[in-house]
């Protein structure tokens, strides 16, 4: 006997073996227990969710002459008539191929005949929306007001492509894609029964790969065995097989982008070339990749939600401690844009390595978050005392300068200006308009000759406080407040930088009297 698809082999036959879709065989075998059949149902969800093996097992389900808790005992004529695709009730139509008018009139014309055995005349329609505009129309009618005898089951994974004429008079069920723990534990199953060695690991990861889909999942772990038929199926094999790449390839790809080592990178990317793993496949994975450290810095409680081992939630955890939120999702954005040109482009690896690149050195993009990237990365070389210059060859040059240190503590401040920063407040209270406004904002130090100085932030009122017509009215009110000669120094904050980093502030080490202001 010639081999048989594993997806094929093991299609469910009652309802019992469907997993992943509760909700809808639950609601169906109650339909059939209490007599409720409907005449049409709407069958949507994506590619291999277990659509039209569900309408077959209810076809044989409302026909079985002896069923089970709604579901079909398999050994009738009738359910083996069907099982075997040889039954005159049961109707399979493929709407790609049959979407026309005539298509839809041969149906209606056959309708008009009753089942010569069984109670109901099935009509399962794939992919229907395929069908035409009048087709769609042409069928209406029938759809409406079928024989008693008749159910139609309409299959699709575009349901917004059909009218909505055709979805109010149906039932319609949606299909959910199948959890990866649903799908490890059915192939774990499958290959109890088969006999086959495989590794766990492998098979979440096949899982995974099948995005939702238990046909998919089947197909993909035919493949990986019948490539290393015989052996044991491990994680690494299945990898090899699909293209695929492990996660820790991805972790040292990332490590080598956070370094803005561009020429590592690329070489990362080699490494995979030479490997043959398939570039579409390591876009998505990555950008999966991605995905997983953003979700563990929103929330540490996101550990459940992420799929993996333990040693790869660790180095999930530390990386996700390396980079910020706002670099990961302009990572995520350029991969996703990537995910779609690679799909149809014959040039995958020239446009990975420019999306490499531009993760390298985000000055090679314009918008606002590469432009917050690059503003980070300067402040952080400030902090650590490196500017990057540029050479009259229009290369980047880094080099080195002191850090900006803070002036050290005067040894001792002179009795009369400690006695005018005790009194400030008081002093300046005793001032004038415009001269009173700016000495509220001042901050006080102490010159290199110990004398007072007076700091202003802006640099118009500093020159304007020094004038004429305002600097002798500071020195007489201070100087009569302390009964001393005292001539402040009044100047501009000049540094660059805040007054408490380039300036002793002497309110820090004297204890300033405070004063409430009156409205």
């Amino acid at each position: 006997m010639s081999y048989m698809a594993l997806y094929r082999k093991f299609r469910p036959q009652e309802f019992e073996d469907v997993k992943g879709q509760d909700h809808i065989v639950t609601t169906l075998k109650n339909q059939i227990k209490a007599d409720r059949v409907g005449h049409a149902y709407l069958f949507c969800g994506t590619r291999g969710t277990g659509k039209t093996t569900i309408a077959k097992i209810f076809a044989k389900a409302v026909n079985c002459e002896h069923p089970v808790d709604g579901s079909p005992c398999g050994e009738c004529a009738s359910c083996k008539a069907i099982a075997q695709g040889s039954s005159m009730n049961v109707i399979e139509i493929d709407a790609a191929s049959n979407n026309g008018v005539e298509n839809v009139r041969q149906i209606r014309e056959e309708v008009a005949y009753s089942p010569t055995e069984g109670r109901f005349k099935v009509y399962i329609i794939d992919e229907v929306h395929m069908m035409s505009a009048n087709a769609f129309n042409a069928l209406l009618k029938t759809l409406e007001e079928p024989p008693s005898y008749v159910i139609f089951i309409l299959a699709t994974t575009e349901p917004h492509k059909i009218p909505i004429t055709i979805l109010s008079r149906c039932q319609r069920y949606d299909f959910r894609r199948i959890s990866i723990d649903t799908i490890s534990n059915r192939l774990m199953e499958l290959m109890d029964k088969e006999q086959v060695d495989v590794e766990e690991k492998a098979i979440r990861y096949v899982a995974k790969a099948a995005d939702g889909s238990m046909r998919d999942a089947l197909s993909l772990l035919d493949q990986c065995i019948a490539f290393y038929l015989g052996k044991r199926l491990t994680y690494d094999h299945v990898l090899e097989v699909l293209g695929a790449v492990d996660t820790e390839v991805f972790s040292r790809l990332l490590r080598r982008i956070l370094d803005e080592d561009v020429a590592g990178a690329i070489s990362q990317l080699d490494e995979m070339v030479i490997e043959g793993r398939e570039l579409g496949q390591f876009v998505n994975d990555f950008t999966w990749y991605l995905r997983n450290l953003l979700l563990l810095q929103g929330s540490a409680e996101m550990e459940g939600v992420l799929d993996m081992s333990s040693e790869n939630l660790a180095l999930l955890k530390e990386e996700a401690g390396m980079v910020q939120a706002e670099v990961l999702m302009r990572y995520i954005r350029i991969f996703s844009e990537l995910s779609n040109q690679v799909k149809y482009s014959t040039q995958k690896r020239i446009l990975i390595e420019i999306a490499i690149i531009k993760l390298c050195k985000p000055s090679m993009e314009q918008n606002t978050d590469s432009l917050i990237e690059r503003l980070d990365k300067i402040e952080k070389q400030l902090a650590e005392g490196v500017v990057t210059v540029r050479t009259a060859a229009g290369e980047a040059a880094s080099t080195s300068v002191p850090k900006a240190e803070r002036p050290a503590m005067p040894k001792a401040v002179p009795e009369d200006v400690q006695l005018v920063v005790k009194n400030w407040n008081r002093i300046v209270e005793q001032m004038s308009g415009l001269t009173k406004s700016y000495m509220r904002q001042a901050h006080l130090s102490l010159a290199g000759d110990n004398r007072l100085m007076i700091v202003l932030d802006d640099a118009m009122a500093a020159k304007m406080m020094n004038d004429e017509n305002h600097y002798p009215e500071i020195k007489g009110v201070i100087s009569d407040y302390v009964e001393r000669d005292v001539e402040p120094l009044i100047q501009a904050n000049e540094s660059g930088r805040p007054f408490e980093e380039a300036y002793v502030d002497l309110t820090q080490i004297i204890n300033m009297d405070i004063t409430i202001e009156e409205e």
